[in-house]
């Protein structure tokens, strides 16, 4: 029995991973002629309309109460809101610019950013692997800049921290991953609203009422948000943080893949080192993960 819940575990972890690595890409750089602006608020306006139904489904209105009835949670979640929506128009930009290589630099070294913050904010242990893997990650980025200020992968960078100080805040507020998203989502809501209101009035909106097709087609937005992230939570639940941590590097993986093979981006040399240092500093990191665990 513990077997069949591990590796279901390991397949909902692998499919939540896949699904940001893969579908996800492809879904927003699709979508991305409407234009990075546009394409943030519909992803912040149909996150928050999903996550409203499927609060409704699972009957968690009782935890969402509960959450807001406490100021400490309300003010944590409404700046891990701030960061995860920072996170979202980066990763939106990305896409709209032809830097998806880059956005996966930051999420090659996102775990090991957050082992680094976890060391820095909660006085987690680092052992010699984990150590080295956070001074290779630091030795690729001064390499980038000691060559160019310009040709460091800023987007990644933005991305890495952005999604580390918004754990480093979420382990602080111990509540239902959907549902702190759902408070996040609704920060944010009210501000995408007025921007979508905006839009409209200066007719600078290509979502139209009178073509459902692409109504639809944005709207979908919301749903590819929340499903591989309710893919990846169950998956930690069944089978552990440490073996999807591994799993996780699917996403940059087939990020990068796409960016370089299928997409045509530009990969200099220079970058090309740097990311020889990032990816032994995976190596290292997921060595560690896995002896232990």
């Amino acid at each position: 029995m513990e077997k069949r819940k591990f590796n279901t575990g390991i397949g909902l972890t692998a499919l939540g991973s896949f699904w940001w690595g893969v579908i996800g890409v492809i879904y927003f750089k699709y979508i991305s002629f409407a234009g990075s602006i546009e394409v943030v608020i519909h992803r912040c306006v149909w996150t928050s309309v999903f996550l409203i139904i499927t609060t409704f489904y699972f009957s968690k209105w009782n935890i969402f109460f509960e959450i807001i009835q406490n100021k400490k949670n309300i003010i944590y979640l409404f700046f891990s809101s701030l960061l995860i929506f920072i996170n979202w128009a980066t990763w939106i930009y990305a896409l709209g610019t032809e830097k998806i290589i880059d956005a996966s630099f930051g999420y090659f070294i996102m775990p090991i950013l957050s082992v680094f913050l976890g060391y820095i904010f909660y006085g987690e242990k680092i052992n010699k692997r984990r150590g080295l893997s956070i001074l290779l990650v630091l030795l690729s980025i001064l390499f980038l800049l000691f060559k160019s200020f310009h040709s460091i992968p800023w987007v990644g960078i933005i991305v890495a921290i952005s999604w580390g100080f918004y754990n480093l805040l979420r382990k602080k507020v111990n509540v239902d991953t959907d549902v702190g998203l759902l408070i996040e989502s609704l920060f944010i809501l009210p501000f995408a609203l007025f921007a979508f209101f905006l839009l409209f009035k200066n007719n600078l909106n290509i979502y139209s009422f009178n073509d459902p097709s692409l109504m639809f087609i944005l709207m979908l937005a919301g749903p590819m948000t929340v499903i591989p992230l309710f893919l990846y939570v169950r998956g930690v639940e069944l089978c552990g943080l440490g073996p999807t941590g591994m799993i996780f590097y699917i996403t940059p993986t087939f990020q990068f893949l796409l960016g370089f093979f299928y997409y045509d981006e530009a990969f200099s040399l220079d970058k090309s080192l740097s990311f020889i240092l990032i990816w032994i500093a995976v190596i290292i990191y997921l060595k560690d993960l896995y002896e232990n665990n």
